[in-house]
């Protein structure tokens, strides 16, 4: 399985930014998410699993190109062979609101069950650092999204939404070295369960 990273928003999107903490700093969400996305690369390399970043550059790159790449490289692979992770991290408009969530398109495809798994390992990894956001309306817990980068790629398709940057105990855990590892760590074990599924799906 080839895995797709998406990382959200560019160097000149407006907004996209935590609050200028005194004794946190602050987060920038494009900055944030190629960092995370890089990390992310550099531990599915180590593992030997096929990794590719689909906005490699600091740029907003649009939304129609972004899914253009994804469906391009996904046709060349195999839909199927394919899984797309795009990476964000949340606001609100109060500032209160935090915890970890997960969106996949509007219809239940395979990207629900993988959605699933990815719910799993963050409950695991962010125990006690910050809220699990879900919603179960539908059965399982992901956000069931009208998202483009979720509607139009071909292949199946999750976005994380990794903490609130505007919530100051979540910003501190994600500008947190720890907080980083996490991250990566909830990723990285969601897209090994899930490739060892699909191997044992086709042994059987």
């Amino acid at each position: 399985m080839r895995i797709l990273i998406d990382n959200g928003h560019g160097l000149e999107t407006p907004g996209k930014r935590s609050p200028e903490w005194p004794s946190i700093g602050q987060l920038l969400e494009w900055q944030y998410t190629r960092d995370l996305a890089i990390r992310l690369e550099t531990a599915l390399q180590r593992e030997q699993i096929p990794v590719q970043r689909i906005v490699p550059e600091s740029r907003d790159v649009p939304l129609w190109e972004r899914v253009q790449r994804i469906n391009l490289i996904a046709k060349r692979h195999g839909t199927a062979n394919c899984l797309l992770v795009s990476l964000h991290v949340n606001a609100s408009t109060s500032g209160l609101a935090r915890g970890w969530e997960i969106h996949t398109s509007l219809k239940h495809t395979l990207s629900d069950e993988y959605a699933t798994i990815f719910w799993e390992e963050a409950k695991k990894r962010l125990k006690g650092r910050t809220k699990m956001r879900q919603d179960l309306s539908d059965g399982d817990p992901d956000w069931d999204s009208n998202f483009a980068i979720l509607r139009d790629t071909l292949c199946p398709a999750v976005l994380t939404e990794n903490l609130f940057m505007d919530q100051p105990d979540d910003c501190r855990f994600l500008l947190s070295y720890e907080g980083r590892e996490a991250l990566v760590d909830l990723h990285l074990n969601a897209i090994k369960r899930i490739i060892n599924l699909k191997k044992i799906s086709h042994e059987d």
